[in-house]
């Protein structure tokens, strides 16, 4: 029996047996016109685990046949930079072309990441970066300017059907699996190609005929695809608040479970809502500011789980009260109204007047201290009006 994991024996070896990502894959797309003009581009491949971000990267070197060499910004340190930088020249004098694979990129410092880029710049090497968080905040701005960054999407459930079923027929086991069984691998996967092949072949191991129980027993249980600190976080986040914004209570719930199940601070949760209360439902409904400063106290004095059920209770009533955005929208005037005009004299008519010379002077000079009082001069300085 091989000691190589089945996902790196199955490993695609060209773009045509690449299934999945169609969007980049199609035959008008960059990576198929990348390998058709054999001139590699510098990429940044963003996308979750087991999505063929080294996979593509691979093939890429391949197709346009450039030596590949593979570091993980884990592992390697500087020494190991400059390692391949003075293997780049040799081959640059040799007329071969350098790839040069980070896996994980992200996790390279600024400085280490401005190392690359005057070999970038020059062509020395062409860099395939692969990263599982957003580009935007973990990539440096003057080397995503140099790059391409292409998205990699979950491999859907069909397609992760299509790859566990060419591999049992390379394997020669396809009537070893029942149909249900395979659909449960697929959806166990979460959309990551190496979790389905890892979960497959273990189950091979288990049984001579492949069923649901056995990928369960296989499988154990999946953990949630949620990082608390990663990308993922802030998108089921992000859909929590759109959810409670557009007044739909199941896709709202639905969020909040996903928090909940991979183990999301309740407190952050709650202060979450405690924000939305003001910011999108504000003067349309004032109860709501209580309600979810009353649950951030629950949660905080009785804890999960009991205070699932304040969770809960908040972000129904958040998701169906009456939205207002009025609050927001003067917050922001009075903001931009105040940075435009930061030093503006406050009008002597509305100034304290303590002292008999304030009152000569006309601080607060025809003022009334009674409810709704409209002084005639108004409130805001002469030079706002």
């Amino acid at each position: 029996m091989s000691r190589v994991p089945l996902a790196e024996q199955m490993r695609p070896q060209s773009l045509r047996d690449v299934i999945g990502q169609d969007h980049l894959l199609g035959d008008s797309e960059i990576l198929q016109k990348i390998v058709a003009n054999k001139e590699p581009v510098s990429l940044i491949l963003w996308g979750p685990p087991g999505t063929g971000k080294t996979t593509l990267a691979r093939i890429i070197a391949q197709e346009v046949e450039a030596e590949f060499i593979e570091l993980s910004a884990v592992t390697s340190g500087k020494k190991d930079v400059e390692k391949v930088i003075e293997h780049a020249r040799q081959n640059w004098n040799l007329k071969l072309r350098t790839i040069l694979f980070v896996d994980e990129i992200h996790r390279f410092n600024k400085a280490q990441q401005d190392a690359f880029l005057p070999h970038v710049e020059s062509g020395l090497i062409t860099l395939i970066g692969a990263t599982t968080e957003n580009p935007s905040f973990e990539v440096i701005t003057p080397l995503l300017s140099r790059t391409r960054v292409l998205v990699l999407q979950p491999i859907a459930k069909n397609d992760i059907t299509k790859i566990l079923k060419s591999v049992l027929k390379k394997l020669g086991k396809s009537k070893d699996i029942t149909p249900k069984a395979l659909d449960y691998l697929a959806e166990l996967s979460g959309g990551d190609a190496r979790v389905a092949l890892g979960n497959l072949e273990l189950a091979l191991t288990f049984s001579k005929k492949v069923t649901p129980e056995i990928v369960k027993a296989a499988a154990q249980k999946k953990l949630p695809g949620y990082d608390k600190k990663g990308d993922m976080h802030y998108n089921v986040v992000s859909a929590f608040i759109k959810s409670m914004r557009g007044n739909d209570v199941k896709a709202t719930l639905y969020y909040l479970s996903r928090m909940i199940d991979a183990g999301e601070d309740p407190k952050f949760i709650a202060r979450r809502m405690i924000i939305f209360a003001s910011e999108d439902i504000g003067l349309a409904g004032n109860g709501a500011l209580s309600l979810a400063v009353a649950t951030f106290q629950a949660v905080e004095r009785i804890g999960l789980p009991e205070a699932n059920y304040s969770l809960y209770h908040c972000a129904v009533a958040l998701a169906r009260s009456e939205k207002s955005r009025e609050i927001t929208d003067l917050m922001t005037e009075s903001k931009a109204l105040a940075k435009k005009y930061p030093n503006s004299l406050v009008p002597l008519h509305i100034r304290n007047a303590p002292t008999n010379l304030m009152k000569d002077l006309g601080y607060g000079k025809n003022y009334q201290w009674k409810p709704g009082f409209k002084h005639k001069e108004g409130f805001l300085p002469k030079d706002i009006g």
